[in-house]
């Protein structure tokens, strides 16, 4: 890579061997990135094991704390510690439990394994479940899925259980929502400082938001429900500077997949991903979202960007619970530190089949595509799609290869139809679409982003070659074995609808 390392300016806490980016230099340039490691090894223990010993008074001299990153912070109130460092293992309380229908039903065994057939959940109000991923189907065992999620909210008293009984009009289910991650914040179960579990990997999108949250296994979730605790490892914190206007054929989706790129798919293994900087800042709450949607592409614990104005507005009016947002102190130490100009980044794309397969969109504009889908909890947001319908719109064009649009949630896929594009003399995200000959919005759910039963809507049952806002290009990620994914944001997948080929949205948008 032409990342350059240089001396930090910060305390920046480093193991036994300095990161690098020696692997990864026969990619492409990308000379606006900044890698700063600490050169020296900090020789630093973060946890023993010791005799139990009798209780002693602290000392009256007292050595002097480091500060703590918002992660160490949030899991140190959490579980009741004055302060914790990179490596120790804590019982933490969690704030909120999250399950879906894929899941779900795995959790709620264990559950009643472990706990008893007529134990009862830690907290019937801190229990969230949504089903959401393969929902439009008549797949007898995903809805069998959903059905037993039914009777243990029924036989707990859930007070949140996102329904759907009537799968040929989602509109007749008020209380179904769609995606979790996006249903999740839109409803007002993420707050700054908190710690949110799910059983989904995806479920580090909530840091948007301030607070901690990451995916767990079933067998984890299931000793949540009964305990409400669950032990974890305070992970190092890599911290993501990124400064400069954000250009206008840029997005979210761009500025994850250059950090992807940059650190590989393993570069933040158990890590968290710190995002600050004047770009984070003038970054919507769903954009916010995006960013930290894949963090776990990158191999991260979990992602975090700070709450400020932006974040408190938003949750204004969709929740009365209190809360109390944390900040990363002046001293606080960081694994490394990586800094971008994202004045200089241009529309990205990562390759098949894997995230980390950066490329300028500009560089693919060769590669023949069959078919476009814009959906998912990564790129299914109100504002992915009033990106979408900003492309179509400059165009004035039909796409040239089919194109799925799959709303993230019931919420989402109400503002396709109703909230007018700006620019478009009060047309509809659904108007421009429409005229621009793509597929009708879809039902709202995860969609073909997991594969799916064989009838899920936009499923790949064949090799195809998709442009896609969703978040993984492995083989088989969106039905076929042999089917190619280029991740890409809504503008570049938009551009590439357009012209049959992957296309960097600048084309239209400039």
């Amino acid at each position: 890579m032409a990342s350059s390392t240089v001396t930090p300016n910060s305390s920046i806490l480093s193991d036994k061997k300095d990161v690098g980016f020696s692997a990864f230099r026969s990619q492409p340039s990308f000379p606006f990135s900044t890698h700063i490691s600490k050169q020296r090894v900090c020789k630093k223990i973060v946890s023993v094991m010791a005799p139990q010993q009798s209780e002693r008074k602290p000392s009256t001299t007292g050595a002097v704390k480091t500060g703590m990153t918002m992660t160490e912070k949030i899991l140190a109130r959490t579980s009741e510690k004055l302060h914790l460092s990179p490596g120790e293992n804590v019982w933490v309380n969690v704030d909120v439990l999250m399950t879906h229908d894929v899941c779900g039903p795995g959790a709620i065994g264990i559950f009643k394994k472990e706990f008893g057939q007529n134990a009862k959940v830690w907290d019937r109000e801190k229990v969230v479940i949504i089903p959401d991923h393969y929902i439009f189907t008549t797949d007898e065992r995903a809805n069998r899925n959903v059905d037993i999620l039914r009777d243990f909210c029924s036989e707990q008293n859930i007070k949140y259980f996102y329904d759907i009984k009537d799968l040929g009009n989602f509109k007749a289910n008020p209380d179904y929502k769609g995606v979790c991650h996006v249903a999740l914040a839109q409803e007002g179960h993420c707050r700054p400082g908190e710690v949110l579990l799910g059983t989904d990997s995806h479920t580090c999108t909530a840091g948007a938001f301030g607070q901690f949250a990451t995916g767990i296994g079933n067998t984890d979730a299931g000793f949540v429900l009964g305990a409400g605790k669950l032990l974890l490892k305070v992970p190092p914190t890599l911290r993501f500077v990124m400064d400069g206007e954000m250009p206008d054929y840029l997005l979210a989706k761009d500025l994850i997949l250059q950090i992807i790129g940059e650190i590989s798919v393993a570069g933040a293994t158990y890590k968290a991903m710190e995002f600050v900087g004047s770009t984070i800042e003038s970054l919507t709450m769903e954009e916010r979202m995006t960013l930290c949607n894949m963090v776990i592409e990158a191999g991260g614990k979990n992602g975090v960007v700070p709450a400020d104005t932006t974040t408190f507005n938003y949750l204004q009016d969709k929740t009365s619970v209190p809360y109390e947002p944390v900040y990363s102190d002046g001293q606080a130490r960081f694994l490394s530190e990586y800094r971008f100009d994202i004045s200089k980044l241009e529309p990205l794309v990562a390759k098949p089949h894997s995230p980390d397969n950066r490329a300028l969109a500009r560089e693919c504009k060769d590669v023949k595509i069959d078919r476009v889908y814009i959906g998912s909890c990564t790129g299914g947001k109100t504002e992915d799609f009033m990106a979408a319908a900003k492309v179509f719109l400059a165009s004035g064009k039909k796409v040239k290869v089919p194109t799925f649009l799959v709303p993230a949630t019931q919420k989402v896929w109400m503002d396709v139809y109703s909230l007018p594009v700006p620019g478009s003399g009060g047309k509809t995200c659904s108007q421009i679409f429409e005229e621009a000959g793509c597929d009708t919005p879809a039902s709202p759910s995860c969609g073909a982003c997991l594969g799916g039963p064989r009838d899920t809507y936009a499923r790949m049952n064949e090799p195809k070659v998709c442009v896609s806002t969703t978040n993984r290009n492995f083989p088989g990620r969106m039905g076929h074995k042999e089917g190619e994914i280029y991740l890409a944001s809504p503008y570049t997948a938009a551009a590439s609808a357009l012209t049959g080929f992957v296309t960097d949205p600048r084309e239209f948008l400039q």
